[in-house]
């Protein structure tokens, strides 16, 4: 059964009131008869000291005047047991048990009388005589009784009031809450630039509705970077498929002139473009934001540095300069930070004119990597753009330089992954310039 947080609120709330009111009811029940017996005893031993200081065995009344009203009792004892005097309600009846020899006073609760409440007897020693002076009970139980009968009414009377109190108090908090709630449930995926309003309340409410619109703003974001990404790559996987559907086409169509061979050795480089296109998607996906990564290991950069460079020099006419690759190690994926090493080193011999200049190195905790090239350069309206998807410099988004819009995208998800910066060096000319920053095996917090 669904049960809103207001029921439960007020549910244990008034509880907890009722508990807290009942023991508070005992408490005070039992605080009151303590105090109005201490009251009743201390009236009992003056009264006995005032008898036993005003008689003497000879001359003891044998009819004693009730002190309180006609319910109090009062006896004088003789230290052999002899009744030398009572009060009329008491008269004929045996002596009282007198306290202990060594005892000046002693104060109990004992029956007296047939059909007659309990007294308090208060009995006092001097000298030879013993007093006996005794109240009944029924007034103190009386006060107790109505006191208990005021507690059954009001704690039920408050506990309604504060359960009351407490739901239209959670109500009212809530309000906004729920308010947050179903502006949240008309949002869907074709409207996410709506946003939940923002009450002026400082509180964990309005912290409520900042963290939901930031969420919307996250999700909005995502949402356009997907349909761009989704548009993009129809459009990367639509050209070459065209060209490839085109060429077997116009052979189909004219077998006697087609040149089998020059077909086929351009739709095996589509094919590999297609392939590489693919590959770079796997990849961003991999190292998209939540999806799981690879235990990190201490990883010797400049091994890889070097290893990528002298691959990448084997098939290139452009050289690379490695001189300037000091030793650094930092922790990471071997794998994706070999693919940064890859794609930078591959994005520079793409566009150089005559060299490529990779130089790696650790300043304090802080691995810095360059990789350099002499050629066209990036436009500056270019450099927050250019490590977005499908990015590249030149308007007609051609990929006939082999790239796929995808290498530099690549390579900023790996070095976010692994909590370093990747950027363009604005003062850098002709050419060029990457820089990739990360966090040396010193500096990274052990886990």
């Amino acid at each position: 059964m669904h049960r809103s947080i207001r029921v439960r609120i007020t549910g244990v709330a008034a509880i907890a009131v009722t508990i807290v009111l009942v023991v508070t009811a005992f408490a005070l029940l039992a605080s009151q008869r303590r105090v109005l017996t201490s009251n009743l005893d201390e009236a009992l031993r003056t009264h006995a000291t005032e008898i036993s200081s005003s008689v003497s065995p000879a001359g003891a009344p044998a009819v004693l005047r009730p002190w309180v009203d006609d319910d109090a009792i009062a006896q004088i004892v003789t230290a052999d047991g002899i009744v030398l005097g009572a009060t009329a309600n008491f008269a004929g009846a045996p002596a009282l048990p007198s306290p202990p020899i060594a005892t000046t006073d002693q104060v109990r609760t004992a029956g007296l009388l047939p059909d007659e409440p309990d007294y308090r007897i208060a009995s006092v020693r001097r000298d030879d005589l013993v007093v006996h002076v005794a109240a009944p009970l029924d007034d103190i139980d009386e006060s107790i009784a109505a006191l208990r009968r005021g507690l059954m009414v009001a704690i039920p009377a408050v506990t309604v009031s504060l359960s009351l109190l407490i739901w239209l108090l959670v109500g009212r908090t809530l309000r906004p809450v729920e308010a947050i709630r179903r502006e949240v449930a008309d949002i869907t995926g074709h409207n996410l630039n709506r946003r939940v309003t923002m009450p002026a309340s400082h509180d964990e409410v309005e912290r409520l509705a900042r963290t939901m619109n930031a969420m919307l703003d996250r999700l909005e974001d995502s949402a356009e970077r997907q349909r761009q990404f989704v548009g993009d790559a129809s459009h990367e996987l639509r050209s070459p498929l065209t060209r490839i559907r085109s060429e077997l086409e116009v052979d189909l169509s004219h077998p006697a002139g087609a040149d089998l061979a020059a077909t086929h050795r351009s739709v095996l480089d589509e094919t590999e473009h297609l392939q590489r296109l693919v590959d770079d998607l796997l990849v961003l996906a991999r190292h998209d934001p939540g999806s799981p990564s690879r235990p990190a290991t201490a990883v010797d950069l400049d091994d890889i540095v070097l290893r990528e460079a002298g691959r990448i020099a084997d098939r290139c006419t452009v050289p690379i300069d490695v001189s300037g690759v000091s030793a650094a190690q930092v922790v990471g994926d071997p794998h994706a930070l070999t693919r940064v090493v890859r794609n930078l080193t591959e994005n520079a011999v793409r566009h150089a004119r005559s060299q490529v200049t990779i130089r790696l190195g650790e300043r304090g905790s802080v691995a810095t990597l360059t990789v350099t090239d002499d050629g066209p350069g990036i436009p500056a309206e270019f450099h927050d753009h250019v490590f977005e998807r499908f990015t590249r410099t030149d308007q007609a988004r051609s990929a006939d330089v082999g790239g796929t819009g995808l290498g530099l995208a690549i390579t900023r998800a790996i070095v976010d992954r692994h909590g370093g910066t990747v950027r363009i060096d604005a003062h850098h000319s002709p050419g060029a310039c990457f820089v990739v920053e990360l966090a040396t095996v010193e500096a990274t917090p052990r886990r």
